[in-house]
């Protein structure tokens, strides 16, 4: 898609959005509920309680496609909005159980999304997390609930820590909706030099719409995981239960040349235990100050693992045979040379038998008022040959409306059906404020509908 019209479906999106939000608050309503409303036509149909704000945008197009037909449809929906200008939610994503199973005998997955409270005048200040619950696939939901597994936890040494960055996953071998992440840990409520992270993991009980008690995973005595974290990450389950879980690592306490690498972990349904690691990453080069790799996310397609990462200056992205020993890392490029234009945030993979996909955040798509050019989110198909983004299949996937998306998570809905959750982060306001561009701390649903299901 021309950067031309790419810019132009952005921001008659944002207008919609932004439309659709004065219309609610003029009416004293709160976006909570199903309204199909496609961008070229306007609001149509129902308006009632339980109704999510939708918008339906036009199909990605596949330039790899020879016979030109479109891999999928996407429509963007609104979740929840509305903040209290101290804290916002953040770090929303999703994970789906199934129909079928144990943990569910209905007919459509259940969705159960996790999200948590930031202060907005400080730096990765976190509440506990709570969850928002789908049974029919959005046309209600409820929440958002604290769970009082996920909440913040005070150590003995009167530190706190406060889990974040969480990453619920069906894992089918046990049977159960597994969530990884990191902590935080404070002082006074606020963070302090060479205070730890670590891996943690919870499990959510669909029958009684809790979580666990999170859990730390218990690694090696090595300086190394001292500060350990599987943050915003994606990543594989493997026949058997047996897992890979990217993280990211401090190689010593207190340094920021941070490491990435993949954890190969057990997992028996109650205990997620470290079994080793494979190739260490280095950042190449350390073209900034402090510079490292952080929160990468791996996904397998085909006979190959893929495995993208952020650093401050790029992003990177490298592939694998067995999910442990990885090729360099290149910087992430488009078809025609140029860099991505994606840094400081992360990338997330959309994977499907159709292609694979990145979705990302980048400069120069007029996005200069937006912290760290974290909005729009792009999708665009990845050449899992050449590693490089196909330009032409680039598309907003969410549209900027003043703040940043780049903290996002995908979930694999059905086999027919993904869903990629973001929300918007309200700090750091852009020229004017959000107000001028209508940002409410909104969590999004951009919903991807393959042509042939995977």
């Amino acid at each position: 898609m021309p950067d031309s019209a790419r810019d132009a479906l952005s921001s008659g999106v944002v207008d919609e959005i932004r439309s659709r939000d004065l219309l609610q608050a003029a009416a004293g309503s709160a976006l909570t509920g199903l309204c199909p409303w496609p961008l070229a036509s306007g609001i149509t149909g129902n308006t009632g309680e339980h109704c999510e704000t939708h918008v339906s945008l036009p199909a990605a197009t596949d330039a790899a496609d020879s016979a030109g037909e479109p891999d999928f449809t996407t429509d963007l929906r609104v979740i929840r909005s509305g903040w209290d200008g101290v804290k916002c939610y953040v770090h929303s994503r999703a994970g789906a159980i199934p129909p079928g199973v144990a943990a569910n005998p209905g007919q459509h997955p259940i969705v159960v999304l996790t999200t948590q409270k930031h202060a907005v005048h400080g730096n990765d200040i976190f509440d506990g997390l709570e969850d928002l619950r789908s049974d029919d696939l959005g046309q209600t939901r409820s929440g958002p609930t604290v769970q009082p597994g996920l909440r913040r936890r005070e150590n003995s040494d009167g530190s706190v820590a406060a889990p974040c960055d969480f990453t619920p996953r069906w894992h089918a071998e046990s049977g159960v909706l597994l969530g990884t992440g990191k902590t935080f840990w404070y002082r006074n409520n606020d963070q302090y030099p060479g205070s730890p992270s670590q891996t943690v993991y919870a499990i959510s009980d669909a029958s009684r719409r809790t979580w666990s008690d999170w859990k730390a995973v218990e690694y090696p005595d090595d300086p190394r995981f001292h500060h350990a974290c599987a943050s915003c990450t994606q990543r594989i389950d493997l026949p058997g239960g047996d897992m890979l879980l990217p993280i990211y690592f401090q190689p010593t306490p207190g340094s920021w040349d941070l490491r990435a690498a993949v954890v190969y972990a057990t997992f028996d349904g109650g205990t997620l235990r470290y079994v080793r690691h494979g190739t260490e990453f280095e950042l190449p080069g350390k073209p900034a100050h402090h510079d490292g790799l952080s929160e990468p996310s791996l996904t397998k397609f085909g006979e190959r693992y893929f495995l993208t990462i952020r650093s401050i200056v790029r992003g990177y992205v490298t592939i694998s045979r067995d999910g442990q020993n990885f090729e360099p890392l290149r910087p992430w490029c488009f078809d025609d040379g140029a860099e991505l234009g994606n840094y400081q945030t992360q990338q997330h993979w959309v994977t499907h038998s159709s292609g694979l996909y990145l979705v990302y955040a980048r400069r120069g798509a007029d996005n200069d008022h937006i912290f760290r050019h974290r909005a729009p989110l792009f999708i665009a198909r990845v050449d899992p040959e050449k590693l490089v983004v196909i330009r032409d299949s680039e598309q907003v996937l969410v549209p900027q409306a003043g703040t940043r998306l780049g903290n996002f998570g995908v979930v694999e809905i059905s086999p027919g059906e993904s869903w990629v959750i973001t929300t918007e982060w309200m700090q750091h306001p852009p020229p004017g404020g959000f107000e001028k561009y209508g940002s409410n701390n909104r969590i999004f649903c951009a919903r991807i509908r393959w042509t042939q299901s995977s």
